[in-house]
């Protein structure tokens, strides 16, 4: 194969409301040296933006599943119902360079039809309504118990059907809302004892509902396209506990379930399942799995995964999600080439690593997360390698471990990545240990102090924080049992944190001071708002 690039087709696959997937196919570059910058603008504006450079995947494959070659990524931050022009200059250094320009436009927010009719319904007159209802109904439910129920019609793009609760009424579903099968469907306001269900479905809306269940909350368990899940309370009734850890453990259920492309879940709070957030598993049917947003999610007391971002195809973004008392923060087992981002993620009392980087997983990118975890600081626990991985501006404390159940947290090294790939990117990352000690392993390389991480590693410009990098007094998790409270992650205005970050295009732009602060929460921003608005 020559070194050389030849440039393939170029697509944006599934954009969601507020970021875009690139994908350019290529052939040649067999040393993998070639690079693509980009940027971006709202069409008919002047200015352009930059975006962070795309990722290169080389062809390869994981447990059958085979990809070609590509660069690959996302646009961030972006408008909903907003077109945008893109600009991509692919240079490789042995030839082939390239220069694309293309257009794309985001998803609108899902809302009704203007001026919609709209239908009231009662427990004895919904399912004869229900069944007749045309594209741009709304149908309004009274207060009331309301039984089980499936929904046999479909809504139009510009007419979605609308099922709602009557403003400020208690409307309670005895069992599963199914809306499987269907596509351009709202459903809003409802509390809901069972599952919502929307296997095979097609740019539905799920917002402001409570879901109460014994088993998976909002699912889909069959591939759906672009649907968005959004502010709605998901309460399982697995419990915070030892006993419940790990796959094996006592736990039940999938929070908020997906599979297929384009899926935006964000804003919801999920609680008491196996796994609270999840793609759907290949062997159960999980196929097609990019273009997927996990944004600004409130996710507790989850004793495997608080995020399942499982057999990513690509551009999985997980970003500015609070995770609170979870086994594996986030999960990525593997992701087949990536890149799936994970971003300003916020993790406190995780027990076992903030990311489980298992099955070979290739091409995950980590940018500016807080973690603040029982035991060892950043460790992932497989002796699988794991490839082509890409950390900036995190931070990582850690301190005394334990074992719980069978599984033990380590005993506070900063980092203890033994299995690392050469080809993984850490840097301006920050580490620490209530231990008192700085001592780790980052692929073959030991060390014992900030000095040899910096020598050895590709941290070069790692720094060494601890608590007090935080403006509230933060408890380290000792004792992760019984379960603790979110805490505040924001940084105080002088520690090693502040300004010691790489500056990332379409990432941490607007940054104040001399660079980017590590972590999640660049200093003098306000709390984001995590779960339901």
């Amino acid at each position: 194969m020559p070194n050389g690039t030849i440039a393939g087709e170029l697509s944006f696959p599934n954009p969601t409301l507020r970021n875009a997937t690139i994908l350019w196919a290529l052939s040649g570059d067999a040393n993998a040296n070639s690079e693509v910058s980009v940027r971006f603008r709202e069409q008919g504006a002047s200015a352009w933006r930059r975006g962070m450079d795309l990722r290169r995947a080389p062809a390869n494959s994981i447990g059958g599943f085979a990809w070609t070659d590509r660069h690959s990524g996302s646009l961030f931050n972006l408008a909903p119902a907003t077109r945008y022009e893109v600009e991509l200059l692919l240079v490789d250094p042995d030839g082939g360079c390239a220069l694309r320009e293309a257009s794309f436009a985001t998803r609108p927010v899902p809302a009704p039809m203007p001026a919609a009719p709209v239908k009231a319904v009662t427990p004895a007159t919904f399912s004869a309504v229900l069944a007749s209802a045309q594209p741009g109904d709304i149908v309004e439910f009274t207060a009331g118990s309301y039984p089980a129920f499936s929904m046999s019609r479909d809504g139009e793009a510009s007419k979605p059907i609308v099922l709602r609760a009557q403003a400020g009424e208690s409307v309670v579903v005895g069992g599963d809302l199914v809306v499987s099968n269907r596509k351009y469907i709202h459903v809003s306001g409802f509390t809901v004892n069972g599952r919502i269900r929307l296997n095979s479905s097609q740019a539905m809306s799920i917002t402001n509902n409570r879901v109460n269940t014994t088993g998976n909350g909002i699912d889909s368990a069959l591939r759906s396209e672009d649907n968005y899940i959004a502010d709605n309370v998901v309460i399982g009734q697995t419990v915070w506990a030892e006993s419940s850890l790990g796959f094996q453990g006592n736990n039940n259920g999938e929070g908020i379930l997906v599979s297929g492309p384009g899926h935006v879940v964000e804003h919801n709070r999920v609680s008491g399942f196996r796994d609270c957030l999840s793609t759907l598993e290949p062997n159960s049917g999980g196929v097609d799995l990019y273009s997927l947003d996990f944004i600004n999610n409130d996710v507790s007391n989850c004793p495997d995964d608080g995020v399942e971002a499982d057999y990513c195809w690509h551009n999985c973004r997980v970003i500015g999600n609070r995770f609170t008392n979870v086994f594996m923060m986030a999960s990525s087992q593997p992701g087949y080439g990536g890149p799936t981002y994970f971003i300003r993620n916020v993790g406190y009392n995780v027990v076992g690593s903030a990311f489980k980087l298992h099955n070979g997983t290739i091409g995950d990118v980590l940018l500016h997360n807080t973690i603040v975890k029982n035991g060892h600081a950043f460790n992932v626990n497989t002796e699988v390698p794991y490839a082509r991985q890409f950390t900036r501006n995190n931070v990582f404390i850690g301190g005394p471990g334990n074992t719980f159940g069978v599984y033990n947290s380590g005993d506070g090294r900063v980092i203890w990545l033994p299995h690392a790939h050469p080809s993984g990117d850490y840097d301006y990352d920050g580490f620490g240990s209530t231990t008192g000690t700085f001592t780790g392993r980052l692929g073959t390389a030991t060390f014992t102090s900030l000095a040899e991480l910096r020598s050895r590693t590709s941290e070069k410009n790692a720094v060494h924080v601890s608590l007090a990098i935080f403006a509230d007094t933060i408890a380290y998790p000792s004792a992760p049992f019984p379960e603790l409270n979110p805490v505040d992650l924001r940084l105080t205005g002088v520690s090693a944190a502040i300004d010691a970050g790489a500056s990332i295009a379409n990432i941490n732009d607007g940054f104040t001071g001399a660079g980017p602060d590590l972590g999640a929460h660049e200093f003098g921003t306000p709390l984001p708002v995590y779960g339901p608005r």
